[in-house]
């Protein structure tokens, strides 16, 4: 006997015995869910009212939870989160809608033993930007921004690695062939300049930008990678206390820090002509330095007139760049693609690119692949050029072919739907490697799968494993988690400096890595996703536990700090994190609607439908003339039209109205004390922002489906369709049995027959 987890109206979880399916009647429909049907749903789901753009008149036969599967499963998400029947309409005792949800799953256990499961198909995919830079980086050791180089990925079911909308447009094309020309030499050149090349950045020279008092930016182009000496340029002095770091970043990304010497007389000085420099690696591209201060309170606290007196203060004036210097990361990338001495023979060459192309395709290549490519060092050579110009055409064309842009899968009988077939072992790796490391296959796992070796007896999982030890595993917080949790927005976020001074680089950064630590703490450990929502700990660095007002953390480097009492109330699980709260609000002000759409729509599973197009706008204007938000948003809600869908939003966004805009904890909205109170669909009460977060637990088997079905989104590289819940069912109920942890999820995932198998397209569908 099955055992099904039911959660419903307040909370209440309820172990469902299930009669076996082929025990099913269509006495259990009759009785348990066309009452419920026609006395409680259709009185607002009718061809006259049709709320929510469903009518439920056809639904009131047994044959319809094949027919309308779509319309089911909907139906089933909203009773078993609460949300239906609504507040206010006629609701059935908890043992009725059981019965209820009960008899439909197991309508859906009958109708799926009877037929084969549907894989689905997914299109020809091109690489998107971030798997084309690891892809690169993986392959030749290039460092490579596609972001700064490429248009943006469309997205397509809240991911950007979704076949159906990666196009390539003829601007695109052209993009690859620049940047393939650009890569190869980037690959194979040794050519370094006969001496050192210094280039200065400074403020005089108007060439630096001055991010705050205490932080300054430089764009420059990098044109040889190597190691490089970076000159930070710090004059004036001011009263000392504590030391205070220096970092340097690019692009984003911390690149080294140092400690600022204090004098023993308590002063922090450095004359007008003084530098601290750091020697770091850098890439060649384009890229954005930034060098700024941390745990420094004195220079924070400047107003933006005062960072020029060097009388008074130390500030940054200048970055200079002093390079480059060769290194051992250029050493390894060539090892990486000379396998062997090309001056040796033709052997070599065609030893060295058969082993690139391998790589590159992600598959065996042909004798007459490696002849083709082996081609361009044969004209170079006819044209008077080194072997290792013809090598670097060779990787040019490797890189614009559709075997290295695509993610090309193959049907046995493309044209027949019927036709499931699991997918070769060489495509397995792929789907694998890309859903973990948004990158290629490594050695180990293609070679077991040129071996055939893949789906061996226990070898799945086992790599499952190992790629998520792996470092490249940080892809997934990057690219899956950073689109699931919208934490990608913060690049695009931009705060009123006017009523949010404190926001800068520094502290969007610090909100970003707390984030990406914390998602990739609870893979690593494989910990239950339950602590998404109520986890006791966070990862901080000072300049974000200053800002949260946690005390005993200090410098730039994150560490795990435990939360307790009020700390823990205040911050605990994602809905605590300034980065979610940033990107759910408004450059102003906090929006309690786009928080508890991101509440449904994230945690919940069920999204609230897009405003119809006569709905007027909430003013966003402040005023404090017009009350507190929450006021202003009941004034709103009177208007008929947008009751149905703030009833279910607002309430949500309430309860994280104690945060402001960018996060910050608040007691008071301007003169008004913030009232937080709010209710959960289901009709959960709550008061604060803890207690959201604890009825919100309480609802844990609709988020665990709700982080199922994205990851399974994400993985697929497709949207879901109706004949997916069978797969979703399945790997929810093998995550249900293993405490709901978070490594348990991607390896169902993995085995589930939708991310192994596919099969051919019928001409009439669409979508898919």
């Amino acid at each position: 006997m099955r055992r099904t987890w039911l959660c419903v109206g307040f909370g209440a979880c309820l172990a469902l015995g299930t009669r076996p399916v082929a025990g099913q009647s269509s006495a259990a429909f009759d009785d348990t869910v066309v009452p419920v049907l026609t006395g409680t749903c259709g009185q607002c789901h009718n061809d006259t009212v049709n709320a929510g753009g469903l009518s439920v008149g056809n639904l009131a036969v047994r044959d319809s939870v094949v027919e309308r599967r779509e319309d089911w499963e909907r139906i089933l998400r909203r009773v078993g989160a609460g949300e239906m029947p609504p507040p206010g309409a006629d609701r059935p005792t908890e043992t009725v809608l059981a019965a209820f949800v009960e008899t439909i799953r197991n309508e859906f256990d009958r109708a799926d033993s009877g037929r084969p499961q549907d894989p689905g198909r997914v299109t020809a995919r091109r690489l998107n930007r971030s798997e084309y830079s690891n892809t690169i980086r993986d392959l030749l050791g290039v460092d490579f921004q596609a972001e700064l180089y490429f248009p943006a990925d469309d997205s397509g079911d809240g991911f950007d690695n979704i076949g159906e909308v990666l196009t390539v447009s003829t601007v695109l094309m052209e993009n690859y062939m620049s940047a393939a020309e650009r890569i190869a030499r980037w690959a194979v050149s040794t050519e370094l300049p006969p001496e050192p090349l210094v280039e200065e950045y400074r403020s005089r020279d108007r060439k630096i930008r001055r991010v705050d008092p205490g932080t300054i930016e430089a764009a420059h182009r990098v044109e040889y990678a190597g190691e490089y000496t970076v000159r930070i340029g710090l004059p004036g002095e001011r009263p000392g206390g504590e030391p205070v770091t220096l970092n340097l970043w690019m692009d984003g990304d911390l690149l080294g820090s140092m400690p600022v010497e204090t004098r023993p007389s308590g002063l922090v000085y450095f004359n007008p002509y003084s530098e601290e420099e750091m020697r770091v690696y850098l890439p060649e591209g384009d890229h954005v330095f930034r060098a700024g201060f941390t745990d420094d309170d004195f220079v924070g606290a400047l107003a933006p007139d005062e960072v020029y007196d060097d009388e008074k203060n130390k500030f940054l004036n200048s970055i200079v760049f002093v390079g480059p210097f060769p290194s051992e990361r250029e050493k390894e990338t060539r090892r990486r693609i000379f396998v062997c001495d090309p001056q040796s023979g033709r052997a070599c060459v065609e030893r060295i690119v058969s082993t690139l192309a391998r790589r590159a395709y992600r598959r065996p290549v042909t004798p007459e692949e490696t002849a083709s490519l082996v081609r361009f060092v044969d004209m170079a050579l006819a044209d008077g050029r080194s072997i290792e110009r013809g090598l670097e055409l060779a990787i040019q064309a490797m890189l614009v072919s559709p075997h290295f842009l695509f993610r090309i899968e193959h049907d046995p009988d493309p044209e027949d739907p019927s036709r499931v077939h699991p997918v070769s072992d060489i495509e397995l790796a792929s789907r694998l490697s890309y859903f973990l490391w948004s990158s290629m296959p490594d050695d180990e796992l293609l070679a077991l799968a040129e071996a055939g070796r893949l789906r061996a007896s226990g070898v799945l999982d086992a790599q499952v494993e190992r790629m998520l030890d792996d470092p490249r595993s940080g892809a997934l917080a990057a690219n899956f988690a950073g689109q699931w949790l919208e934490i990608r927005n913060l690049d695009v976020v931009e705060p009123d400096p006017e009523t949010f001074p404190q926001w800068n680089p520094d502290l969007r950064d610090a909100m970003r890595a707390e984030t990406r630590l914390f998602f990739q703490h609870v893979l690593r450990e494989n910990r239950p996703l339950q602590e998404f929502l109520d986890a006791g700990y966070t990862f901080l660095n000072g300049r974000l536990a200053a800002f949260y007002g946690i005390d005993g953390v200090d410098g730039a480097e994150f560490r795990r700090i435990e939360l307790s009492g009020e700390q823990r109330e205040q911050r605990g699980g994602l809905l605590g994190h300034a980065s979610v709260l940033t990107v759910s609000s408004y450059p102003n002000r906090t929006s309690p609607v786009i928080r508890g759409q991101y509440v449904l729509t994230n945690i919940l599973g069920t999204p609230p439908p897009p405003p119809p197009p006569d709905v007027p706008a909430l003013d966003e204007n402040p005023d404090e003339t017009r009350g507190s938000m929450r006021q202003q948003l009941e004034a709103h809600r009177a208007n008929a039209t947008c009751a149905s869908c703030h009833a279910r939003m607002d309430p949500l966004g309430f309860g994280l109205e104690n945060y402001d805009a960018i996060g910050r904890w608040r007691t008071a909205e301007g003169n008004v004390p913030v009232d937080a109170a709010g209710t959960l669909p289901n009709g959960r009460t709550f008061s604060s922002p803890a207690e959201m977060r604890a009825a919100l637990a309480s609802q844990l088997p609709e988020f665990s489906r709700t982080v199922t079905e994205k990851m399974l989104t994400y993985a697929l590289g497709r949207g879901l369709r109706s004949y997916d819940g069978q797969a979703v069912e399945a790997i929810h109920r093998a995550l249900s049995d293993d405490g709901r942890r978070f490594r348990t999820l991607i390896r169902e995932i993995v085995r589930s027959l939708p991310f192994q198998s596919r099969r051919g397209e019928d001409v009439g569908e669409t979508g898919r």
